[in-house]
């Protein structure tokens, strides 16, 4: 049983494979956190369910590890919940109340906790539902009003985490901005409180939704790190607050700030869910807990990523049919599955100033409409795909003219544009309404097999326009469960499209637009160095089988960085394939150089989509990066190495793998043709491989297969 209740303790005990969860009820009516980690014997641990004062100026220590809480009385710490009742009382006191467990199999169930306010029919019910064989615990919170009157809700967290006392504490996570996400940091957290958020209206490239933390002292593969992600999509925040008396906690959830909302009477309000787990293995063994739960219980769809061709490089808003048929044919030949026309195919859309918002097919660029250019896509054996930006709309659009009180604006002020554009309020109906109509036309009209959904600006004056209205902060989340209806209503009609995540690039990845979008665009930023180092920090919570990389140009237009187009290959690869080059330039050489990285790509993704990723080396420690993806059984892998730069000589560098069987005898050999050799896997676990690269930016694919004893000999 992954939940059990011990009645005579008052004591909650949730199990998973490699971990205990305990919280219980103590002396003083609080629910309070008592243990997270390695599995122990949960009533040997009653003895911690106990209240704890230190002087009146601390008058409630144990509230600091309160499981969930209000604000109120004499608690200081980062609340749960934080309400004002219709009298004005801003005191919360949520007493505990009973609990349920519903359903049967192992990572079926899920516990309940009832918690009701001492005075108000104000009622917050604790979910907590494992995820057995991942370590993890699924957490939200619902709130109900059982009073006549609405209750202004000025914050609510999904959940709070607590991590019991260790010698330090250092928190891990993800900073950036546009072309530069994901960039791994790593600090001591002292006395105090540590925010990670964003007020942006989407999850944000400047900071992810994603927390780890250890005692200073975890390594990719060893040590104890406690994490959690955060599934919500628009503004979000993470609250990591240590105390003075030895304790953290972390809470998060939809932003408080600029947040709050009425709950009516009868209402109810469910927060998104926060995941957490603990893994004793290092960071390597925290992310492959959480890529394991992403493929198994999040992503809409299991297929290994199609190989796709993006047209945008080579013709940006210049699209017209001619050149677009004639990068398909190019396409095809290098054994591409999904050709996807970028932006600039509707309405007077001839640069960023125009047209968006005009989902018709532009007549001038494509005479025949889209089933020209679609058939012959088909007949050559792709599948063909559209780029739209569904929330925004330019001034210079005929949507806008028609609808001005559609955006985002406060009466008085004159909007903001950014990108030369403004952002639809997906909070009114009739707004939502458009999308899901225009994009049912679309996807019903044509055979399309893919939609990049793009979104290139923030939220900015997060009013309705009317003049007079009835604003709430709420505004926030609407926008937000809109898109989700919108994308689970054209998931549910169109089964056989996949949708891309993108947000100007990484902004807007988190566990809650995954379950909806089958990839992710991480980062406008191709350069396949900077590449490196994006996808690295982006694999450290989400599941590369979602993570999209391209080919594109050399010299590459970010930085004027000039790569081989064996390192470009190889750096793409390491996610979704795409190719996003004008190939229309590339040499009969470059296009048969790619067309067989294509083939060898097809051969491995498998590993890619479904194998347990391990980082082996890292451009942040020496100037050398290694990523291996193992399948399950140990049976397979494959092994990308890219060396920075050659100094000093010729110091030879061993590249040890993992998760491979030991007594299993493996045949390594590159993709340059060079013979291979046959070794045991604890000689390449242990010993290593020679890591043959030489020169500046370089890079090495290996294939490591399992063979038996008859075959290597």
């Amino acid at each position: 049983m992954p939940i059990i209740y011990h009645e005579n303790h008052r004591l909650f005990e949730i199990r998973t494979a490699r971990a205990s969860y305990l919280f219980g009820v103590n002396d003083a009516g609080t629910l309070q956190h008592l243990y997270w980690g390695e599995p122990i014997h949960a009533e040997e641990a009653a003895e911690l369910l106990k209240s704890r004062s230190h002087s009146s100026f601390d008058a409630a220590v144990d509230r600091e590890t309160e499981e969930y809480g209000g604000w109120g009385g004499a608690s200081y710490a980062e609340p749960g919940l934080k309400a004002t009742f219709a009298d004005g009382v801003r005191d919360v006191r949520l007493i505990y109340c009973g609990y349920t467990i519903e359903g049967a199999d192992e990572d079926g169930e899920e516990l309940a906790v009832h918690l009701e306010d001492a005075q108000y029919a104000l009622r917050v019910e604790l979910r907590y539902k494992p995820i057995h064989r991942h370590d993890l615990i699924e957490r939200r919170a619902i709130l109900r009003n059982g009073e006549t009157s609405p209750v202004r809700i000025e914050q609510v967290m999904a959940a709070l985490w607590s991590v019991g006392r260790l010698p330090d504490y250092r928190l891990t996570h993800v900073t950036g901005r546009w072309a530069g996400e994901y960039q791994l940091r790593s600090a001591p957290l002292t006395e105090g409180k540590k925010v990670l958020e964003s007020r942006r209206g989407f999850t944000g490239p400047h900071a992810n939704p994603w927390f780890a933390l250890d005692d200073g002292s975890a390594s990719e593969t060893a040590g104890r790190v406690w994490f959690g992600a955060l599934a919500w999509s628009g503004n979000w925040k993470l609250a990591l607050e240590r105390t003075t008396f030895g304790g953290i906690r972390i809470a998060g959830g939809v932003n408080d700030f600029d947040g709050a909302f009425a709950l009516a009477e009868g209402e109810t309000y469910a927060s998104p869910v926060f995941v957490g787990g603990f893994a004793a293995g290092g960071f390597g063994d925290m992310s492959r807990k959480l890529h394991r739960y992403q493929r198994e219980e999040i992503q809409p769809t299991r297929a290994p990523r199609k190989v796709l061709y993006n047209s945008w490089e080579a013709t940006e808003f210049a699209v017209n049919v001619r050149d677009q048929l004639a990068l398909a044919e190019r396409a095809a030949k290098l054994g591409v599955e999904r050709y996807v026309v970028d932006d600039g195919w509707f309405g007077e859309r001839h640069s960023d100033r125009a047209g968006l918002g005009d989902w018709h097919v532009n007549a001038e660029k494509f005479p025949n409409g889209l089933e020209e250019l679609i058939g012959a896509v088909k007949e050559q054996g792709m599948e063909f795909g559209l780029w739209v930006e569904p929330e925004s709309v330019n001034p210079d659009s005929e949507l806008f003219r028609r609808h001005p009180d559609w955006i985002y604006r406060f009466p008085t002020r004159d909007g903001t544009q950014l990108r030369n554009q403004y952002l639809l309020n997906l909070g009114k109906p009739e707004v939502k309404a458009f999308v899901l109509a225009f994009m049912t036309e679309l996807l019903s009209n044509h055979d399309i097999s893919f939609i990049k959904w793009d979104m290139n600006r923030t939220v900015t004056e997060p009013g309705g326009g009317e003049s007079g209205a009835d604003e709430t902060a709420s505004v926030w989340i609407r926008h937000v469960e809109h898109l989700y209806e919108i994308w689970a209503e054209l998931r549910a009609r169109f089964p056989h499209v996949e949708f891309e995540t993108c947000a100007g690039g990484g902004a807007r990845i988190d566990l809650g637009i995954l379950r909806y979008a089958d990839q992710a665009w991480i980062s406008d930023n191709t350069d396949a160095r900077d590449r490196l180092s994006i996808q690295e920090g982006f694999t450290y919570a989400y599941s590369p089988s979602v993570m999209m990389c391209w080919v594109t140009e050399a010299p590459n237009g970010f930085n004027g960085r000039s790569l081989p187009l064996s390192y470009r290959f190889h750096s793409a690869m390491m996610g979704g394939l795409g190719i996003g080059a004008d190939i229309g330039r590339w040499s009969a050489e470059e296009m048969e150089a790619a067309a067989r990285y294509v083939g060898v790509y097809k051969e491995i993704r498998h590993l890619i989509a479904e194998g347990d990723q391990y980082r082996l080396a890292s451009l942040r420690e020496s100037n050398i990066a290694a990523y291996q993806y193992v399948d399950a059984d140990g049976g397979e892998a494959v092994v990308f190495a890219f060396l920075q730069a050659q100094s000093f000589g010729g110091t030879e560098r061993r590249l040890r793998l993992r998760g491979l069987v030991p007594d299993a005898l493996y045949e390594v050999r590159g993709d340059d043709g060079s013979p291979g050799f046959v070794r045991h896997g604890s000689t390449l676990m242990h010993l290593g491989v020679p890591l043959a690269l030489r020169g500046d930016d370089v890079s090495w694919l290996l294939r490591v297969k399992r063979v038996d004893a008859t075959a290597a000999n």
